[in-house]
């Protein structure tokens, strides 16, 4: 009688595997696969080796947890050729006592951890071996999978780039940072999946929940609502004001790694604290390690339409001070992510780039999440689509309605602007440190037959404003580079285009500002009571700002309003001009000394010159980078820092991983909030 088969060892040749599945990036310590493609490995029996004529080998893979119910089972045999759509495995090779096997999953699989068994049975005699343990994620290199795309080089961008830049300021000046997306740094993907189970679907019905892991509308949605804390025991804490003293100002993160170690590490308590940029940067960290293409997404003059009327309200005194008097809001700048997948679930077309956004704006399904929104169905304002297309529709199309607000509190509409709203819509290019403008994806060109078409189909739903007749044009100009710790100026340009004089007063008002357009403080006025135009004439007046005046309250985002108000007497008209002033910080420069080998230690060298004309103190450096090392923080080596003065540190650090990489430094002070510089690091592999 034959003895029954008995596993000795289990190699899951995580290397080959890994490589193959493009998951290598991951380490090769354990099994990281990817769903819809095959994987090998080999079993080593003791005594004798598999007899297919005696012996029947059968397979069990299960995920999830069974005793909440939310868990899968799956079984199935050894068989000559793999099946395509179903868990299945096939004899590579039967040689002496060792076994090579292939076994593939199917390409809607459920994604998470797995565990792998072998039963094996002889004359009726069975016994169960656990294989090891796996991961399995969405595979965008699988035809099958709703997540496939098509493009080498962007699957190697959106899903397996693990640093990137995110972009910032105001649509006349857009600057950029680095951040680390540190998706396949060490425990990520565990935090990663650890997140699902702590959304407030699977507190709800953990069964249902766990039913749909396979589905990536699904998973996106759960992401977009556990990055927030709002309803469940999500990731980040929102904080738009200015007082951080509880947590970490969300300016001074590099990256993405520290922030899910923090909240795995306190037991799922959230981490304070985010606002919208570090939120995408997050769910584009969650998304990516789970295998969907994501990008990082920057709007340019973002509308929140609290109303739900698609224009957002803005109100300014007699003196041209903007007040705080709506829920509505136009951010400077407010960041999303964009996940690619198809969207079986509504009608043929609107398969490719979904806007999701997680930071907590507005209720989605009872909990704080917006999106998938497919980008096609935004462009064309076909706002009665799922999930949420009317918030992302006004986030890039509302009309900016300013009102001005007389002594009596009496309100006039005196500006509407159909274009201000969605500007320069950018994300990181493929391949390349630069922009991409993607505003071509959500909205038809300015003026052609398509832009109109979608603005009409809008506006016979919700009436919206028209723009105001005036007999004067007011614009605004200041200069391209305006930096921190200097006085700047701005002109106001108005134009009389009418053969009548107007007598008109102008007056100019400067408040530092938070990044979503709320204002903190006045600083800076200018009235000028009398300013006459002759007929058809062009007149310019400046305006100062003084450092000594906006420095008592301007914030981390270095944004200052300007307002520019004319009132013309005899017809009681009135022009409004407004500008967002972004001040520029200093770069930091940064060196590497030594050659970039993998495995060998290097010094980066960091450097800071003081912009401002004061002393500075409490000095601070944050450095990381994905591969490069861990985050490091650095004192500054002088307590007091001069005007002009330059310091440096230096840092040591062992390359992890070959190829390019990016070095990420944040310095933070009393006086100046989170600079940022990096550095583009090409790391030699470790010679053999």
């Amino acid at each position: 009688m034959s003895q029954t088969l008995t596993v000795a060892t289990t190699d899951l040749q995580c290397k080959v595997n890994n490589t193959a599945h493009n998951a290598d990036e991951f380490g090769f310590e354990r099994l990281v696969l990817r769903r819809g493609s095959r994987f090998t490995i080999t079993v080593n029996f003791m005594l004798r080796g598999y007899q297919p004529n005696d012996d029947k080998v059968s397979f069990i893979v299960q995920t999830g947890v069974e005793s909440s119910g939310a868990f899968e089972k799956i079984t199935f045999p050894l068989s000559n050729t793999l099946a395509e759509n179903s868990w299945n495995a096939a004899l590579v090779s039967n040689v002496g006592n060792q076994l090579t096997l292939s076994i593939c999953s199917p390409s809607t699989s459920k994604i998470g951890h797995f565990s792998l068994n072998m039963v094996c049975s002889t004359k009726g005699q069975s016994r169960i071996f656990n294989l090891g343990e796996f991961i399995l994620l969405f595979n965008p290199w699988c035809s099958a999978d709703a997540v496939f795309l098509d493009a080498e080089d962007k699957r190697r961008e959106y899903v397996l780039n693990d640093q990137g830049l995110t972009y910032y300021g105001t649509h006349k000046h857009i600057s950029c940072s680095a951040w680390n997306f540190g998706q396949f740094e060490h425990g990520i993907v565990d935090i990663c999946l650890k997140l699902l189970n702590n959304s407030k679907n699977y507190d709800d019905n953990p069964k249902e929940d766990f039913s749909k892991r396979n589905d990536p509308i699904y998973i996106s949605r759960i992401i977009s609502a556990v990055v927030n804390c709002n309803d469940d025991n999500g990731i980040l804490v929102g904080n738009w004001g200015s007082d951080y003293s509880k947590g970490i100002a969300p300016t001074q993160w590099n990256g993405s790694i520290s922030i899910l170690r923090k909240w795995n590490e306190s037991g799922c308590h959230p981490v304070r604290y985010g606002q919208c940029w570090v939120f995408a940067a997050v769910a584009c960290t969650v998304l990516r390690c789970l295998g969907i293409a994501t990008r990082h997404i920057t709007n340019f003059n973002s509308a929140h339409d609290k109303e739900q009327d698609l224009k957002i309200d803005t109100f300014c005194d007699e003196r041209g001070k903007t007040l705080n008097l709506t829920k509505d809001s136009m951010w400077n700048y407010h960041c999303w992510v964009e996940c690619w997948m198809t969207r079986p679930d509504l009608k043929p077309g609107y398969d490719g780039w979904q806007a999701l956004d997680p930071t907590p704006q507005e209720k989605s399904g009872g909990v704080f999440c917006c999106g998938p929104s497919p980008l096609k169905a935004i462009k064309n304002g076909d706002i009665d689509l799922k999930y949420d297309t009317p918030f992302v529709f006004a986030e890039v199309n509302a009309d900016c309605v300013t009102w001005l607000v007389y002594k009596d509190g009496s309100k006039r509409q005196i500006s509407v602007n159909h274009q201000l709203v969605g500007q320069h819509i950018s994300t990181k290019a493929v391949g390349r440190d630069e922009r991409e403008d993607l505003t071509h994806n959500y909205k038809y060109a300015e003026g052609s037959q398509e832009e109109r078409d979608t603005f009409n189909k809008a506006d016979a739903k919700l009436n919206l404003p028209t723009k105001l007749d005036n007999s004067m044009t007011i614009k605004l100009n200041a200069s391209q580079a305006n930096l921190n710790g200097q006085n700047f100026e701005t002109s106001v340009v108005v134009k009389n285009n009418t053969s009548v004089v107007k007598n008109c007063r102008l007056m100019f008002c400067a408040q530092t500002i938070l990044h979503n357009g709320k204002p903190i403080q006045e600083c800076g006025w200018k009235d000028l009571a009398s300013f006459k135009l002759g007929p058809r004439e062009v007149k310019t007046e400046t305006f100062q700002v003084r450092y000594s005046d906006y420095s008592k309250s301007i914030k981390e985002h270095n944004q200052i309003c300007i307002t520019s108000l004319v009132i013309e007497y005899d017809a009681n008209e009135v022009l409004v001009a407004k500008k967002v002033i972004t001040l520029q910080n200093p770069e930091l420069d940064i060196k590497i000394i030594g050659e970039p080998v993998q495995y060998r230690e290097i010094v980066a060298e960091i450097c800071f010159t003081n912009p401002l004309p004061e002393h500075l103190s409490n000095g601070v450096f944050h450095v990381e980078g994905a591969g490069l090392t861990e985050e490091q923080v650095l004192q500054c080596p002088v307590k007091s820092i001069s005007p002009g003065q330059q310091v440096k540190v230096r840092t040591k650090f062992t390359p992890q991983k070959s190829g390019l990489r990016k070095m990420i430094v944040d310095f933070d002070c009393n006086k100046l909030k989170d600079l940022k510089g990096s550095k583009n690091i090409i790391i030699k592999p470790s010679p053999k």
